[in-house]
């Protein structure tokens, strides 16, 4: 599962700092011409994948979102104005979740059926707000515990597959993949540690999660692969290094990586596809 989160460079949260939600509107936009480089990749490669649109950008470039399900990809739900869901209260999770789906509705012409919560933000409670909505799956549960943003939601019960759980109301949530090294936890999915990683390493640690859980999803966001975006020197050393490092080689790195992925006999779908898949999989064990 190749999946992408589209939000505007500047919604970060490690730029938050320097552009505040009040200062978005006098930012230049510049989601739609990297995700084109990743729809035309994906078209290269016969893949379908998974968008996590916000609804914020999807008002404003329709035309995208348009395009993303053209092209025959799922367009699922990332919230409306980027805040973490951990910093909102559950009604404003919950407006936030359903201002954005509905837009998201309207402008793809097709239901949204999945979620994922910027920077992981997720709690159970939270989880049972999407459950209560109707969503098909959520993937926003990343169990790597270092991270500051990451949210927690404890014991999720024995997986459907590994990494992978139905939730009381049937909801699926599809986990982000974290390999060991000894004792050391060392994420595989995607985002900064895609960029941060040497390469081969990266594509060595996605072989063995896919070969240990059966199944492979990583994350990537739109802005990363834009490597011309406009250089912010005001947020700090951490959060800079964390926004900028490597941006110029995550379009060659996921070339790279779909062909070993293509290689091990790998078959790219759709998170949607597979949550159904897990879901009748288990309705069937438990029949």
């Amino acid at each position: 599962m190749l999946t992408f989160d589209i939000e505007e460079w500047f919604q970060v949260e490690n730029l938050r700092q320097v552009f505040p939600p009040d200062s978005w509107e006098a930012m230049p936009r510049r989601s739609v011409a990297p995700t084109r480089l990743v729809l035309d990749l994906l078209a290269e490669h016969s893949i379908r994948a998974t968008f996590f649109v916000l609804g914020w950008v999807a008002e404003r470039e329709p035309d995208l979102v348009r395009e993303i399900t053209g092209r025959g990809h799922e367009v699922a739900c990332h919230g409306y104005g980027h805040v973490l869901p951990m910093k909102l209260t559950i009604e404003q999770f919950q407006q936030d979740v359903c201002r954005a789906r509905e837009v998201l509705e309207v402008i793809s012409g097709h239901d949204v059926a999945g979620y994922r919560a910027p920077s992981f933000s997720i709690d159970r409670q939270r989880l049972s707000v999407l459950e209560k909505l109707g969503f098909l799956y959520d993937s926003s549960y990343h169990p790597f515990r270092l991270h500051d943003r990451y949210g927690s939601i404890g014991d999720l019960g024995p997986p459907v597959l590994p990494g992978v759980y139905q939730l009381e109301g049937e909801m699926i949530e599809v986990a982000l993949p974290v390999e060991r090294i000894g004792c050391l936890p060392i994420p595989v999915s995607g985002g900064g540690y895609f960029r941060l990683y040497p390469g081969a390493m990266f594509r060595r640690l996605a072989r063995c999660a896919a070969a240990r859980q059966g199944h492979y999803e990583l994350y990537l966001h739109s802005w990363e692969f834009d490597p011309e975006q406009p250089r912010v020197r005001t947020a700090g050393a951490m959060a800079t290094f964390r926004h900028y490092n490597n941006l110029s080689r995550t379009l060659p790195r996921l070339r790279e990586l779909i062909s070993m992925l293509a290689e091990m006999g790998g078959r790219f779908v759709t998170v949607g596809d597979f949550a159904r898949q897990a879901r009748e999989r288990s309705t069937s064990a438990t029949g």
